[in-house]
């Protein structure tokens, strides 16, 4: 009681105090610390106190105290080695230890040899075991002392405060009031003497104390999580229901918009058949006009052919030789007027045939070219990155020229590739190529790749197609080779881009294919990369070089050129770097 009142404890109180009462039964008071420490710095503080203890307690532990009582029994003694419970009719074998008398006869029945189980020492022959009471009173008397202890920590509990096996220690019945920061463990006093000395000690309460503030403060920001994320579901949500709204916008802006398109359209078209119809009256009036001129001529003809033909069969001589004269010149002069043509009035409708052609062609062009990031749904430009003019000339391109050349071990066996792998062909009088043993060759589809990785801001190259299906390709290196499955075709997933050349032109991307209203008017065919600002064109090259298609995208990993072709087909990889030369000695 009078240690109770104190407000601190040292070694020397608690070694006066120790010798008069049992070891389980300690209750150790913290020490309360004058002005308020942060939380780490309290448990300290507060087990200062026990440390000084438990290493007092570890120096007088060999030396006990003359009228100490009779310090309690290890349960280690009490446990037979077998079965590892208490003892239960305790007997003694020769060498002096002692099992569970069921025990350790069923041990000597299960071995071929007589010998104990704790030390190892063998009997010749199977020895006479002696009923051993000690142990058996022992143990009695320990369970006894054990459970007069928990009732007394029942009576001492307070009311509101449950008390269950799990708050008492299982071998000296002490209460769990200390917690070992270095093992993590829930101990009593007399644990943490003997087992875990020069531990970071601290108490229960305490640390429960921080491990439920750290609790609260997960808890708070679980529920930060959980409101950010009710936040963007909304969002989403709202998002999700106008999808529908904002696509039937689209679709009817887009059809408004195209409507104005065809009614400027349709005007300029009824401007031009006005247009046509008045010079086909004018045409039409001017023809009227020459004709009736061109009838009164012949009229005038006739009468000449008349009075020759009346003079040719006059009787008279002199009569015929005097008007002959006259008749001849005036239808000379008429035969001479008559020769002189006018100016052809179906020129006009010609020039405007062409003038409508170039300009349908024109328009046509102009849409291709401007409505390539329509059609070319779900890919965008890389974020952040301009966009560069595009090339008027080809000797601009030709500054991004690669040096390309074909992986003869990727060839489809029905593909033959030439030694200086710039050219392949397809064809059933091709001679075959190996079998499709390789794992880089494609099996399935006749296509091949390139050696070279375009890995450069921009690339250019030439390819020059003969035949009438072919398909000119980039692609990711991880392309696959063996199946039969879009995975595997150039334009059919979503790691490849395909021009494909037939009797028009179409790109493909993801199994999305685009139909181009031009028709292939020649077989050489540019390819300009823009890895970095992630654009691809294609062009038609001849004199001059022709748009044809423009795919934005964000390319990941570097392209490799790849062609597909279909049968009796040749693709050959143009030299560019002769002319690439050429500017630069100019």
């Amino acid at each position: 009681e009078n240690l109770r009142q104190k407000q601190t404890l040292n070694s020397e109180d608690l070694l006066k105090f120790l010798p008069n009462v049992s070891l389980s039964l300690v209750v150790l008071k913290p020490i309360q610390t004058p002005r308020r420490l942060p939380l780490y710095q309290r448990q300290r503080s507060d087990m200062k106190g026990f440390r000084v203890f438990v290493r007092e307690m570890e120096r007088k532990r060999a030396v006990p105290p003359a009228d100490m009582a009779e310090p309690p029994v290890p349960v280690s003694v009490l446990t037979c080695r077998i079965c590892s419970e208490p003892l239960r009719n305790p007997a003694t074998v020769p060498c002096g230890h002692d099992f569970c008398l069921q025990c350790i006869q069923d041990f000597w029945q299960r071995e071929s040899s007589c010998s104990c189980p704790e030390c190892g020492q063998t009997f010749p022959s199977k020895p006479r075991l002696t009923r051993n009471s000690t142990p058996a009173e022992v143990l009695r008397g320990t369970e006894d002392r054990g459970s007069g202890k928990r009732k007394s920590l029942v009576q001492k509990t307070p009311r509101g405060e449950e008390t269950s096996e799990d708050s008492v220690c299982s071998l000296h019945n002490g209460s769990l009031d200390v917690f070992c920061y270095t093992d993590e463990q829930i101990l009593c006093c007399l644990c943490a003497i003997a087992e875990h000395a020069g531990h970071e000690l601290g108490w229960v309460k305490e640390e429960r104390k921080r491990k439920q503030e750290e609790l609260l403060t997960l808890q708070k920001n679980l529920q930060q999580i959980l409101q950010d994320g009710e936040k963007k579901r909304q969002k989403l949500s709202r998002v999700f229901n106008q999808i529908e709204d904002e696509a039937a916008q689209t679709q009817e802006y887009s059809e408004s918009a195209m409507v104005r398109v065809i009614d400027g359209l349709q005007t300029r078209y009824l401007s031009l058949r006005e247009t046509i119809a008045a010079r086909a009256q004018t045409a039409a009036s001017r023809v009227r006009r020459r004709l009736q001129t061109l009838e009164v001529k012949m009229d005038a003809v006739r009468r000449r052919r008349a009075e020759l033909e009346a003079l040719a069969q006059s009787a008279s001589d002199r009569r015929f030789l005097q008007k002959c004269p006259s008749v001849l010149d005036l239808g000379r002069r008429e035969r001479l007027t008559c020769d002189q043509d006018a100016e052809n009035p179906l020129v006009c409708f010609e020039a405007m045939r062409r003038a409508v052609q170039q300009s349908v062609e024109k328009i046509q062009e102009f849409s291709d070219r401007e409505f390539t990031s329509i059609f070319s749904e779900g890919l965008s430009r890389a974020p952040g990155i301009p966009k560069s003019p595009l090339a008027q000339t080809r000797e601009e391109l030709l500054q991004y020229a690669c040096e390309l050349s074909l992986d003869a071990a990727t060839a489809h066996r029905d593909l033959h590739v030439s030694e200086g792998d710039k050219e392949v062909t397809s064809g059933s009088d091709r001679p075959k190529g190996p079998a499709p043993g390789d794992p880089q060759r494609f099996a399935r589809r006749r296509q091949v790749l390139c050696r070279e990785g375009l890995q450069a801001e921009q690339c250019y190259y030439e390819v020059e197609v003969k035949g009438e299906k072919a398909e000119i390709a980039l692609t990711y290196r991880r392309i696959d080779r063996k199946s039969f499955s879009k995975l595997s075709a150039f334009g059919a997933n979503d790691f490849s881009w395909s021009l494909d050349r037939s009797s028009t032109y179409s790109v493909s991307h993801a199994s999305q294919s685009v139909q181009l209203t031009a028709a292939p008017s020649h077989c050489r065919v540019g390819v300009h990369l823009k890895l970095k600002e992630g654009a691809l064109l294609f062009y038609e090259v001849h004199d001059s070089m022709k748009l044809l298609y423009k795919v934005e995208a964000v390319f990941t990993e570097p392209l490799y050129a790849g062609f597909w072709l279909g049968e009796k087909c040749r693709i050959k990889i143009c030299d560019l770097s002769r002319r690439r030369r050429e500017p630069s000695r100019s």
